[in-house]
């Protein structure tokens, strides 16, 4: 459990400051910060509900390690007899419509046989998609991107597009973001390096959100479209329950189940055949859910 330790110092750093940030965009809600300890180690569940523009916010660190199973082999395709693990991940669900989901992930693990290395990203998931807000989310990303590497951007959004897409629905789950996984220090950057460019993404969490907060947290909602945050809402929970690699790894390592599910929102629903009316704002965001649109150049 050592290895890893003062990167897992930063990251529980961090984790308390998007709390805080977050705390000051929404305004009336604060986190309740949740510390647990299992046999495999500790975590701290950051918990939000029942705030001004943010209905449910989780920010969870972890910092665990033990036996390697056959489980962990078949999900991560790596032969060793024990790890460490440690990262932040968060998921914001607002209050209004206008606001999207946002999803965050930084992580590190290290395995006994040497082997090491970050991962993480963050996507949005808007549930009407405005094109100027997806441009700029997608520019700020680049930015923190560029200033890590010149290639991480252009290699690191066409992989959201990949996994942060749902087979069985043909869509992808929002205007994507960036994803990366194993990349290992030494190879481009050093552990140091790598690590700063995990900081940096993790301190642009919270900024963007507050700022997409400020544009349309207080926007007037109908009653049609409730019910469209909720159908959205359900397409969030099928990838979390049977596409997210994440939530297969924390629950075949034994890790903390209530934190784990915080991904959750806190309603969803599923309608059978739902099809919106051609030409209306529904039907828009469903024709941009592809791979591989250029959101910066749209």
């Amino acid at each position: 459990m050592n290895a890893g330790k003062a990167i897992a110092e930063q990251f529980e750093t961090l984790q308390q400051q998007i709390c805080a940030e977050l705390n000051k965009a929404d305004g009336r809600a604060e986190f309740k910060m949740n510390p647990w300890t299992k046999d495999i180690g500790r975590g701290v569940s950051g918990v939000m509900q029942g705030g001004k523009y943010i209905e449910k916010a989780a920010v969870n660190f972890s910092h665990v390690g033990g036996p390697y199973s056959e489980q962990m082999a078949k999900l991560l395709g790596e032969e060793a007899t024990s790890y460490t693990a440690t990262g932040v991940s968060s998921i914001l669900h607002p209050v209004n419509v206008h606001v999207p989901i946002i999803h965050m992930n930084v992580r590190y693990f290290q395995l006994d046989n040497g082997t090491s290395w970050f991962g993480g990203g963050i996507d949005l998931t808007p549930h009407y998609i405005i094109k100027e807000d997806a441009r700029w989310f997608h520019e700020e990303l680049k930015k923190v991107c560029d200033s890590a590497h010149p290639d991480y951007y252009n290699r690191f959004k066409p992989w959201a597009d990949d996994y942060f897409f749902l087979p069985h629905r043909n869509e992808t789950r929002g205007v994507g973001g960036i994803f990366f996984d194993r990349i290992k220090p030494g190879d481009e950057l050093s552990q140091d390096a790598l690590l700063e460019f995990c900081i940096q993404l993790g301190r642009l969490y919270p900024q963007v959100y507050a700022a997409l907060i400020l544009r349309h947290g207080d926007k007037a909602v109908s009653e049609a479209q409730k019910v469209w945050q909720g159908l959205r809402r359900g397409r969030y929970v099928e990838f979390n329950l049977v596409h997210d690699r994440g939530t297969k790894f924390g629950l075949v390592s034994g890790g903390n189940t209530e934190a784990i599910l915080l991904s959750m929102p806190p309603e969803a629903s599923w309608e059978y055949m739902h099809d919106p009316k051609e030409g209306s704002a529904e039907a828009q965001t469903l024709e941009l859910l592809k791979k591989g649109i250029d959101w910066i150049n749209i």
